[in-house]
Protein backbone atom coordinates (compact mmCIF):
# COMPACT_ATOMS: atom_id res chain seq x y z
CA UNK A 1 0.00 0.00 0.00
CA UNK A 2 2.46 2.18 0.90
CA UNK A 3 4.72 1.85 -2.58
CA UNK A 4 1.32 1.99 -4.15
CA UNK A 5 0.62 5.56 -2.24
CA UNK A 6 3.53 7.31 -3.25
CA UNK A 7 4.11 5.40 -6.89
CA UNK A 8 0.11 7.08 -7.51
CA UNK A 9 1.54 10.12 -6.17
CA UNK A 10 4.49 10.92 -8.48
CA UNK A 11 2.67 9.82 -11.46
CA UNK A 12 -0.12 12.68 -10.59
CA UNK A 13 2.22 15.04 -9.34
CA UNK A 14 3.84 15.06 -13.07
CA UNK A 15 0.72 15.14 -15.21
CA UNK A 16 -1.04 18.41 -13.58
CA UNK A 17 -2.31 20.42 -16.61
CA UNK A 18 -1.38 23.93 -17.34
CA UNK A 19 -3.53 26.87 -18.50
CA UNK A 20 -2.60 28.62 -21.43
CA UNK A 21 -3.38 32.36 -22.57
CA UNK A 22 -6.03 33.20 -24.74
CA UNK A 23 -8.26 30.43 -23.74
CA UNK A 24 -11.82 30.19 -23.84
CA UNK A 25 -14.07 29.68 -20.99
CA UNK A 26 -14.57 26.44 -20.98
CA UNK A 27 -11.25 25.42 -21.66
CA UNK A 28 -10.06 27.03 -18.56
CA UNK A 29 -13.10 25.45 -16.84
CA UNK A 30 -12.19 22.02 -18.13
CA UNK A 31 -8.52 22.68 -16.98
CA UNK A 32 -9.69 23.79 -13.12
CA UNK A 33 -11.72 20.91 -13.43
CA UNK A 34 -9.06 18.14 -14.14
CA UNK A 35 -6.74 20.02 -11.90
CA UNK A 36 -9.18 19.23 -8.88
CA UNK A 37 -9.81 15.90 -9.86
CA UNK A 38 -6.08 15.81 -9.54
CA UNK A 39 -5.42 17.22 -6.36
CA UNK A 40 -8.07 14.84 -5.22
CA UNK A 41 -6.67 11.72 -6.67
CA UNK A 42 -3.00 13.24 -4.65
CA UNK A 43 -4.81 13.08 -1.51
CA UNK A 44 -6.58 9.76 -1.63
CA UNK A 45 -2.37 8.67 -2.87
CA UNK A 46 -1.72 10.08 0.77
CA UNK A 47 -4.67 8.78 2.78
CA UNK A 48 -3.09 5.59 1.04
CA UNK A 49 0.33 6.05 2.38
CA UNK A 50 -0.82 6.78 5.82
CA UNK A 51 -2.59 3.76 5.81
CA UNK A 52 0.57 2.21 4.31
CA UNK A 53 2.60 3.44 6.99
CA UNK A 54 0.47 2.65 9.38
CA UNK A 55 0.35 -1.37 8.77
CA UNK A 56 4.50 -1.16 8.86
CA UNK A 57 4.09 0.30 12.30
CA UNK A 58 1.46 -2.50 13.70
CA UNK A 59 3.46 -5.12 11.85
CA UNK A 60 6.68 -4.57 13.49
CA UNK A 61 4.75 -3.99 16.71
CA UNK A 62 3.12 -7.23 16.26
CA UNK A 63 6.11 -9.16 16.02
CA UNK A 64 6.97 -12.18 18.64
CA UNK A 65 10.59 -11.49 20.33
CA UNK A 66 12.43 -14.47 19.08
CA UNK A 67 14.15 -15.50 23.09
CA UNK A 68 10.82 -14.31 24.19
CA UNK A 69 9.32 -17.04 27.09
CA UNK A 70 5.94 -17.25 28.04
CA UNK A 71 4.75 -15.44 30.96
CA UNK A 72 3.27 -17.50 34.04
CA UNK A 73 1.53 -16.01 36.86
CA UNK A 74 2.98 -16.47 40.16
CA UNK A 75 0.27 -17.01 42.96
CA UNK A 76 0.56 -15.69 46.12
CA UNK A 77 2.06 -17.69 48.65
CA UNK A 78 -0.24 -19.47 51.22
CA UNK A 79 -0.96 -19.57 54.68
CA UNK A 80 1.09 -16.51 54.91
CA UNK A 81 -2.19 -14.52 56.69
CA UNK A 82 -2.92 -13.48 60.41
Amino acid sequence: MLSVGIAMTLMLSSSIPLGESGMSAQEAEEILTKQQEIRDMNTLAGILIGVGFLLVLISFGARRRKGSAKREEKKPAAGSGN
